[in-house]
């Protein structure tokens, strides 16, 4: 693109003198600067190098800074993982700001849409019962461990997310803006330094000076922000121990409701089973009349009864006890019964 073509460009795209660029000077500066930039990578033109140490700060600052904004991303995954559900409570807590309210819409954490759905279904299945009361039992629990995830939310975001975002809109914002200030001041340098004798040498000395202040002000800001790092391990312990309090409460609510149901398998064995006694048929009598309807009439067929079978032969009960004496006789023992096989008499 010929300079003429991107000065036009850039003077259509100025704002208007409500203003952005009052003065003509900056807009001859922004254009002196963008005639360096096109120089450098249309032209190959060489621009001013900056230190080694310089832009090893400069990419520690870089990295830090992507570093932080993928870290809030992945941890708000990390504690509400369905991406629909963010963004619905993301809209719900802007209009409850909106509106002036003072409590948000909490996260459907799946641990509490887990223990309402068997709470349900075990009040419905009867708490009287071992399956539907065992659903209770863990619904409940699941319910507290929901409570407890919330708060995990809550601890993370005071102590971890909210601080690397201030990081984000505070010191990394102001380090990009001495940045792209001291980009802005190495290119008008460039640009006068290229036309030395065109220009005057005070301003080209101004503008190196300018230069060297604002390459000053970004490698102060880089360098206290890297050695104050510290500060972002502090945030990362309170991370940890977010979580290490959060999975403490967990193995608390588990380990009671470990025991409330490993308690109600015993009670449930040591009781004795219920036998199932099916109900009587009815039984259709053909003998009677019929209904007028055509029906049948029904009767119940009688409870079998309890009552020993009586034995196919003859017996007898033995009221005192006999030792046989004679060859053929029978010993027998006071309440033995004996079976009676053939009569020899009358006694």
């Amino acid at each position: 693109m010929r300079t003429e073509s991107l000065r036009h460009l850039l003077l259509h795209d100025l704002p208007a003198a409500d203003g952005t660029f009052s003065d003509i000077s900056q807009v001859a500066q922004l254009l002196q600067e963008h005639d360096s930039m096109v120089s450098e990578k249309v032209g190959g033109a060489e621009g001013t190098k900056l230190d080694d140490d310089f832009r090893d700060l400069e990419r520690k600052v870089d990295v830090t800074s992507k570093a932080v904004a993928e870290v809030i991303s992945k941890t708000s995954e990390y504690l509400q993982p369905n991406p629909a559900s963010r963004a619905k409570l993301s809209m719900l807590n802007t209009m409850s700001k909106i509106r002036g309210q003072v409590k948000n819409p909490g996260y459907p954490q799946a641990e509490g849409l887990l223990g309402e759905c068997m709470a349900k279904y075990g009040r419905e299945l009867g708490e009287d019962t071992n399956f539907g009361g065992a659903l209770v039992d863990v619904g409940e629990s699941m319910k507290r461990l929901a409570e407890v995830k919330d708060s995990l939310d809550i601890d993370v975001k005071q102590n971890f997310i909210d601080p690397l975002q201030g990081l984000c809109d505070k010191d990394l914002r102001e380090i990009q803006h001495h940045l792209k200030k001291l980009e802005g001041r190495r290119l008008d340098y460039d640009y006068k330094k290229k036309r030395q004798g065109k220009i005057p040498d005070e301003e080209i000395r101004q503008a190196l000076e300018k230069f060297h202040e604002s390459k000053d002000v970004a490698e102060t800001s880089m360098y206290n922000l890297l050695e104050t790092d510290i500060e972002q391990v502090s945030q990362l312990s309170a991370l940890v121990d977010s979580q290490l309090q959060y999975h403490r409460q967990a193995v608390q609510v588990l380990e009671e409701l470990s025991d409330k149901l490993r308690e109600r398998m015993n009670e449930a064995q040591s009781r004795p089973r219920r036998e199932y006694t099916p109900k009587p048929k009815p039984i259709i009598d053909f003998e009677d009349n019929r209904h007028s309807n055509g029906g049948y009439p029904t009767t119940m067929a009688p409870p079998p009864s309890r009552n020993p079978a009586p034995p196919e032969q003859p017996s007898c009960k033995a009221l005192y006890d006999f030792e046989p004496e004679n060859e053929g006789e029978l010993g027998f023992h006071e309440g033995d019964v004996i079976t009676l096989t053939n009569q020899i008499d009358e006694n």
